[in-house]
This record gives structure tokens, C-alpha cells and sequence, in this order.
């Protein structure tokens, strides 16, 4: 269970995020800087209880028209060994201390508990309450649906759309499947040929409007 703790974080999220995400290809932005606002979002446990999991929507307002992005983040008390491409930046923590804050799509305990998430074998919480289910996360199985046991990351991909990630049974060496990041959230669902299941939640647009749209979704 992650506990939520209240307190001071230097620089914050939105702080690290600003500079972070006009550099990734899938950033629709101009500016060197983004313009952001918290605007949802929902958060996984670690069962080991070491690492944080936050799935953060902010919505960039830099530009001639608001873009909501999602940016899937770990918190760990000491650095990931060989996800220095992934690596946010640094925060201090008012209660932990030190926290490095990861792209999720680099770090195996975010990847795997999504993948979880997708087969049933785990549950969404609260973006800012602990220990409290989030009910409007909804997982939609597809297809044949999303067998359990599944490991990653493999091999991680940017694209102008979104991050694309290989994922496969355990103890098999071949990745298989691929498992998307909606890195610039729109509203609706994922479909085509392969989808074996897709997680859907919403956010709060720049007018206040709700939306709700895929965060991630796998394909065989």
C-alpha cells in the first residue's frame, strides 16, 4: 500500500515535468518550457513497497491550443541501474529525502504492475488518497484478453504518438507483445487488430471539461 504523504517537494512535479517534456518527441509544444496544470490521473501499488507509482495527467497551456499528456512516474530512494534514459531528475521530499523520479516506461516495477493491471491482477488508487481504490479506472479486456505473468520493459520506443514498449511471458527470452503509453491523451478508446486490453480514465481539460480516454493499451 502506498501511503500518500502530504509535504513539500523541491523543485515539484510540475516543476521537473515543464523542463522534461519538450524534450520528447510526442511533446506538440513550441516552447522550451512547458506551461503546465495538474489535470488527473490515478497511482499503482509497488507490492514490494519500495517504489512510488504515480500516472500523472498535466495539461500544457504554452501553446495556441491546451494538449493533456500523461507522464507515467516511479519515486525511488536511490538510482535505477540502467535507466539513466529515463531519468526525470531529482526532488527533496519534505518526509523521504532525496527521491529520483523515472519515466515509468523505463522502470520494470511500473511497467510490470500495468501490465498486472491489464490482466486482473491488480487495482487502481487514488492519485492523492492512501489506501483508497479508484472506481473510474476502468481495465477493458479485448480479444483474447491479457494473460497474467507478464514482463517488461523490453526494448522502449518514442514516437510522435506515444511510447511503445515490448513486453513477454516470463522466463521466455523473445519479447512478444507491445505495450502503448497514450502519451497525448484524447478521448476515446483504442481499437484495431491485436488489442487484447487497454486501461481507460479520465482527466479534466483546460475548460474544466471531463474527458476520458486509453492511458495505455496491449497488442499481440
Amino acid at each position: 500500500m502506498a501511503i500518500i504523504h502530504h509535504t513539500t517537494l523541491s523543485p515539484t512535479k510540475l516543476e521537473l515535468l515543464a523542463e522534461w517534456l519538450p524534450l520528447r518527441p510526442w511533446y506538440q509544444g513550441v516552447e522550451k518550457s512547458a506551461r503546465l496544470a495538474k489535470a488527473g490521473g490515478f497511482r499503482l501499488d509497488d507490492p514490494e513497497g519500495e517504489v512510488g507509482i504515480e500516472f500523472m495527467v498535466v495539461t500544457d497551456e504554452s501553446g495556441p491550443e491546451p494538449v493533456s499528456y500523461l507522464a507515467p512516474l516511479t519515486y525511488r530512494g536511490a538510482p535505477l541501474e540502467g535507466a539513466e534514459a529515463g531519468l526525470v531528475g531529482t526532488l527533496e521530499h519534505g518526509v523521504l529525502g532525496t527521491r529520483w523520479v523515472y519515466d515509468g516506461a523505463h522502470d520494470p516495477v511500473l511497467v510490470e504492475q500495468l501490465l498486472a493491471l491489464l490482466a486482473g491482477g491488480a487495482v487502481a488508487q487514488a492519485q492523492s488518497e492512501t489506501d483508497t481504490l479508484d472506481p473510474t479506472v476502468e481495465v477493458r479486456s479485448e480479444g483474447r484478453g491479457v494473460p497474467a505473468g507478464l514482463t517488461g520493459p523490453g526494448k522502449v520506443a518514442d514516437t510522435a504518438a506515444g511510447t511503445e514498449i515490448t513486453a513477454g511471458p516470463a522466463g521466455r527470452d523473445a519479447p512478444v507483445l507491445t505495450l502503448t503509453l497514450s502519451r497525448v491523451l484524447r478521448p476515446g478508446t483504442a481499437s484495431g487488430e491485436g488489442l487484447l486490453g487497454q486501461v481507460l480514465a479520465g482527466w479534466s481539460a483546460a475548460d474544466g471539461a471531463a474527458e476520458r480516454g486509453a492511458f495505455a493499451y496491449l497488442r499481440a
